[in-house]
């Protein structure tokens, strides 16, 4: 069984599809962070992100492997490097080079392959699996999102403002929504859920709802 978990930056996503995983008994693919992982070796190697041409022949050249709890790029644990406010800014470029998101895309279908799976991302359940017997639509309010995202920043040391996260945020939205390729959307067939308010216990008490009765 595929369940899919698509939504804006900063919804929390990556929390809840692992923890939603661990209770299904399922494998977790953080599909955000294998963007995150060509970005970084970009930065890494002094890429121009900007190069689209280049930035894909990086993506096609680099080993990505990708746990419930790690990611390594060519060998080099790089799951804390790749969430920095560095990475969070640029990833916007791997996101929307439309080679890197087939290459990608034909990784986590092959990643998918291997048995029941919760995956999260921007257009798992839209564009990659758009066959999941179980679509996920994960929001909540964007000033909520900037806050969650801005903690989670200041508890791994890193020294910015709110503001800054709030306007990366909404510039990487605006950016997710209009690309070309596998744009931010919710799936005509995906449950939408508002995690406003909500502790994480009582999102994924939801959400494990919404995939018992998607199972059946």
């Amino acid at each position: 069984m595929i369940v899919t978990i698509d939504g804006p930056a900063g919804a929390g996503k990556s929390t809840a599809a692992r923890r939603l995983a661990q209770r299904l008994g399922f494998r977790f693919l953080d599909t955000g962070a294998m963007y995150r992982a060509v970005a970084w070796a970009a930065l890494n190697a002094g890429i121009d992100l900007t190069n689209k041409e280049t930035l894909a022949q990086l993506a096609q050249s680099i080993r990505i492997e990708i746990g419930n709890d790690h990611v390594v790029v060519d060998g080099r644990d790089v799951s804390g490097e790749i969430r920095t406010h560095e990475v969070t800014s640029a990833v916007r470029y791997a996101a929307g080079n439309v080679a890197v998101r087939g290459i990608l895309a034909d990784l986590q279908r092959q990643i998918a392959g291997e048995g029941d799976l919760v995956t999260e991302g921007r257009d798992q359940g839209t564009a990659v699996f758009p066959q999941a017997n179980c679509k996920i639509f994960l929001t909540a309010p964007a000033e909520e999102r900037a806050r969650r995202r801005h903690q989670d920043l200041l508890a791994r040391g890193e020294s910015t403002s709110l503001a800054e996260v709030l306007e990366s945020q909404n510039r990487r939205d605006a950016s997710d929504e209009s690309r070309e390729v596998g744009p931010l959307a919710r799936a005509a067939d995906a449950v939408e859920l508002d995690t406003d308010g909500m502790s994480q216990a009582q999102v994924i008490e939801h959400l494990v709802d919404i995939v018992r009765s998607k199972a059946g």
